[in-house]
């Protein structure tokens, strides 16, 4: 093969031939092309040996101006992150407020005085209404904002409507293409093709040359960033270490067991959690709109960028408990972890720690049992481990055993990361909480995310909230 090889001639040769047999061009002019483009690959070469190499330019000129590598201190100090009451209400009017003579389906007209109506009120905010709200308050403070996935414009689950279209002659409009026009800043929604690599891809190199926008890719499912894991292996956990390259890109990924199957029931939290290493990137599960609304916006207001994958709601989008009030954003800032404002301390003799859309089951599970002596402790970010919060609400009682509570399989979801950060993982930690133990409640060993049934599905749901209190 190798004799084979050294005879074959080359696709220059090849084509020259090919030119010279069809009189395209003569072997003289051949000739003169080769000499010319030999002489200037010897100029470029004498050139590159006589200049000294140039210096090293820093990843924080150009549009990074401005950025800089966070201490990790940096990482979990409060970000200012509420927006004053009147600013909110002024930008809720332009988002629900449509053109004159516009057309809007009868449906939509309902969900647009319902937000309104909420704002109005003060209360009563689902998880549409502040993550609309936080787009737009970031479009007016001169952030842009750009989302693509498969269903972006309206949201996989009906939760967005980031815009509207005359159900009569199909005309377009987007209120927040609005409020950035006013600021000079640029909203853009996509809904992409199912190609999760090339579009997770294409936004990742967008995050990069343009780290004042908030870019995020949103998958239909969380499942479907299956499709993507070379660019989440290859580019997102790592160009920061490989490459010294910063990247603010936001991963939505809906997540949570609403006995819908295998295929649509886990946005492999696990995968995340083990790559996760060295603060390469933040992953959450939040529980209210307000969080939302306040990772968000702290994705901006940092003066550094670093990816945020966020385990996405389902259910939570409309679920009568996951609301929040027009106080909960005008005011604090995001919480890494949530404790329980119900439980008196004094009589608590377990906590229960939970991540994501359980809470709301184990909430309603106890108040149905009235096990007041049941504390439940929301881990809303998982990693860079907040062991300082975490270890302070703890601390709140000393006596309490602590259980970890999981709806995904035990091989899957936030317990096997949490349980080894627990026992040695995180030494400062484990030093925190002195020598407490962590026990495991939720399903077995699976090979599945999930199974196919929902009457099964339900039966294993019902067993592991029972099993919280019993």
């Amino acid at each position: 093969m190798y004799q084979a090889i050294k005879t074959q001639p080359s696709p220059r040769e090849t084509y020259q031939k090919r030119l010279m047999e069809e009189s395209v061009l003569s072997d003289a002019k051949i000739q003169l092309l080769n000499e010319s483009v030999q002489a200037e690959l010897d100029s470029a070469q004498q050139k590159a040996k006589a200049e000294n190499p140039a210096p090293v330019t820093s990843i924080f000129d150009g549009v990074w101006k401005g950025f800089h590598q966070p201490l990790e201190i940096e990482l979990f100090t409060p970000v200012q992150t509420a927006v004053p009451e009147a600013t909110l209400k002024g930008l809720a009017s332009m988002l629900n407020h449509l053109p004159p003579g516009f057309h809007l389906h009868p449906k939509l007209t309902r969900f647009v005085e319902g937000r309104q109506k909420a704002i109005s009120e003060g209360k009563g905010l689902d998880w549409g209404n502040a993550e609309t709200l936080a787009y737009a308050t970031l479009l007016q403070e001169g952030y842009s904002v750009r989302l693509s996935g498969q269903d972006a414009e309206r949201g996989t689950f009906s939760h967005r409507h980031s815009v509207f279209y005359d159900h009569e002659n199909n005309e377009r409009y987007c209120p927040l293409e609005t409020i950035a026009k006013a600021s000079g800043s640029l909203f853009r929604v996509h809904n992409s093709h199912l190609s999760e690599t090339g579009v997770m891809g294409f936004e990742y190199g967008y995050s990069l040359s343009s780290p004042k926008s908030l870019t995020i890719w949103e998958a239909q499912f969380g499942d479907f960033a299956n499709g993507a894991q070379v660019i989440i292996d290859q580019f997102l956990a790592t160009s920061e270490s490989k490459w010294q390259r910063m990247t603010g890109l936001t991963l939505l990924l809906p997540h949570g067991y609403e006995s819908q199957g295998p295929e649509h029931s886990s946005a492999r939290l696990e995968r995340f959690l083990q790559l996760g290493g060295r603060n390469n990137y933040f992953v959450c599960n939040l529980s209210t709109p307000a969080q939302i609304f306040h990772a968000l916006r702290r994705q901006q207001h940092w003066k550094f960028r670093k990816p945020l994958v966020i385990m996405s709601p389902k259910s939570l989008l409309r679920h009568p408990l996951a609301i929040s009030n027009l106080s909960d954003l005008s005011n604090g800032s995001f919480q890494e972890v949530i404790g329980d404002r119900y439980a008196p301390e004094p009589s608590v003799k377990r906590v229960v720690l939970c991540t994501g859309k359980l809470y709301y089951e184990l909430f309603n599970k106890r108040e149905e049992l009235k096990r007041m002596d049941v504390a439940l402790v929301r881990l809303e970010q998982i990693h860079p481990f907040p062991e300082d919060r975490l270890a302070a609400e703890l601390k709140r009682y000393p006596g309490a055993e602590v259980v970890w509570v999981q709806e995904e399989p035990r091989n899957m979801g936030a317990w096997g990361f949490v349980f080894q950060v627990w026992s040695g993982g995180l030494a400062t930690f484990c030093e925190k909480v002195q020598g407490r133990q962590l026990r495991y409640i939720g399903r077995a060993v699976g090979c599945a995310p999930a199974v196919g049934s929902a009457k099964v599905h339900e039966k294993e749901q019902r067993r592991l909230i029972d099993e919280a209190f019993a």
